[in-house]
């Protein structure tokens, strides 16, 4: 059984970083891609960045591509978001998910109902 446990979460004032953690168990993760998505009150679950774990290829929303940076350390099979230069509207649950074998478009990373297994959130406040 695939574990996600994120941890990291906060508050930070505008401007700010943060750096996000997914512990992943219960499988060889060579064959996944992971992703972090994030969720505001009253809106839509939306991704937020992805990488390939075999590859390390990385994929990310516009509304964060340059501040934000996913990683991935195999030994410790864990995923990393650092996130920098964050804004309010960066205020949201944030979630890690893992997507098993993926393969073809790398547009399917940007589809939530894709990844299989999801962690539990973790909170992102950002004051202004």
């Amino acid at each position: 059984q695939v574990q996600l446990v994120e941890s990291g979460g906060g508050w930070v004032q505008a401007g700010g970083s943060l750096r996000l953690s997914c512990a992943a168990s219960g499988r060889t993760f060579s064959s996944y891609a992971m992703g972090w998505f994030r969720q505001a009150p009253g809106k839509e679950r939306e991704f937020v960045t992805a990488i390939r774990w075999i590859t390390g290829s990385t994929y990310y929303a516009d509304s964060v591509k340059g501040r934000f940076t996913i990683s991935r350390d195999n030994a410790k099979n864990t995923v990393y978001l650092q996130m920098n230069s964050l804004k309010p509207e960066d205020t949201a649950v944030y979630y890690c998910a893992a997507f098993p074998n993926y393969s073809g478009s790398y547009y399917r990373l940007y589809d939530r109902y894709e990844y299989d297994y999801w962690g539990q959130g973790t909170q992102v406040t950002v004051s202004s």
